[in-house]
């Protein structure tokens, strides 16, 4: 069995390839992987230290406006194309798997061309353009949300998968995970996630909900800050003369490395709205309050967000409108009613597919054969 996989740019689309990568390698040791990036995205990093064989191509994001840019990016995607052909002829793969990314675009078209069965996979709510595109002539189309299809051609062969997590993520247990990290029973739990680029806006609220939560027997906050913004909380603090480690009810951190326990022990979770992130949380039936990123393409992260929202699995607050009231706000009245708070858990438990690898894998198998 030969793949090729091809995704990258950001995490979002490098981290689904890599664990469809694993599945494949868990069903058949024997299968040869090769992913197709570019020298400048993540992947070019992340796919070689993985272990998996890794070529690249040039191409491009397109740009809508007439210009030289754009003149020259389309140059650089017929370049593309033909270093993609050579790559596929080369390995002569049974299936391409394509997870977006501008890079997608050369490759699976390629392997269109060569008449080799091919998959997309979408994580968002609202699709890149370049799946969009490659819709139109991919064999079959994957999609974690099924908010996202109205926005596909009616002729795309889709499927409701759901976007692959970390088996970690579901088999972490709520009990053992609370008294391992010594938390009482009775209080509630938040863990907010402010740790990546882009999140600066949750770290600042918080150091307004900490100075109120400093002490509150009935909450225990777990702040992740990330690398880059824990200077700065821990800095605001300060200047209002709060010690979080004093609080007895306060953990800030540059980064959680068990973030599979905390998922498991925490009873509402505050973060952006990235396909990954919720993928994870439905999975686990966890609530949440999401800040959607507002400078994501095509601002796919409110979508995400607001598919959530509609079906009741999560409280939107728009990223211009997070202040530390607000959210302070948000936590106690979510805090008092439990009840509200199980209904919530329920819906998102119900928009969770934990199956989505297995699922992902009978479509390779299916295209395949």
């Amino acid at each position: 069995m030969r793949v090729v996989i091809t995704g990258g740019g950001t995490g979002g689309h490098i981290y689904p390839a890599l664990a469809v990568a694993r599945g494949i390698r868990e069903k058949n040791n024997e299968a040869e992987i090769l992913f197709v990036g570019t020298a400048r995205g993540m992947e070019a990093d992340i796919i070689p230290r993985e272990g998996y064989s890794f070529r690249t191509v040039t191409v491009e994001g397109l740009t809508r406006k007439v210009s030289l840019r754009a003149v020259l990016t389309l140059l650089k995607t017929g370049r593309g194309l033909w270093e993609s052909f050579r790559i596929l002829k080369e390995f002569r793969p049974d299936i391409v798997i394509g997870t977006g990314g501008y890079v997608c675009g050369p490759v699976v078209m390629a392997a269109v061309l060569l008449k080799i069965p091919t998959l997309i996979h979408e994580q968002n709510a609202y699709p890149g353009v370049t799946n969009k595109l490659l819709a139109r002539m991919a064999d079959k189309v994957a999609v974690t949300f099924h908010e996202s299809i109205k926005y596909f051609t009616p002729k795309a062969d889709i499927e409701v998968t759901g976007l692959p997590i970390r088996p970690e993520i579901l088999t972490s247990n709520r009990e053992k995970s609370r008294v391992a990290m010594g938390l009482k029973d009775d209080r509630f739990t938040v863990l907010v996630v402010g740790g990546s680029r882009g999140a600066r806006n949750i770290n600042r609220a918080m150091t307004g909900v900490i100075a109120r939560a400093c002490g509150n027997a009935d909450i225990h906050l777990i702040h992740m800050t990330g690398e880059t913004g824990y200077r700065e909380t821990v800095s605001s603090l300060e200047a209002r003369s709060i010690n979080p480690g004093s609080c007895g009810n306060i953990n800030v951190t540059p980064y959680i490395y068990n973030m599979e326990e905390v998922l498991a022990a925490a009873d509402l979770m505050v973060c952006r709205a990235g396909a990954t992130t919720i993928a994870e949380i439905t999975a686990r039936g966890l609530p949440a309050v999401l800040v959607p990123y507002p400078y994501a393409s095509e601002n796919h992260q409110e979508y995400n967000a607001r598919a959530l929202e509609k079906n009741g699995a999560a409280v939107m607050v728009l990223d211009r409108e997070l202040t530390g009231d607000r959210l302070w706000d948000l936590l106690t009245n979510l805090s008092k009613d439990r009840a509200g708070l199980e209904k919530m858990a329920s819906r998102s438990l119900q928009m969770g597919r934990p199956e989505a690898l297995n699922h992902i894998l009978q479509i390779v198998d299916g295209l395949i054969r």
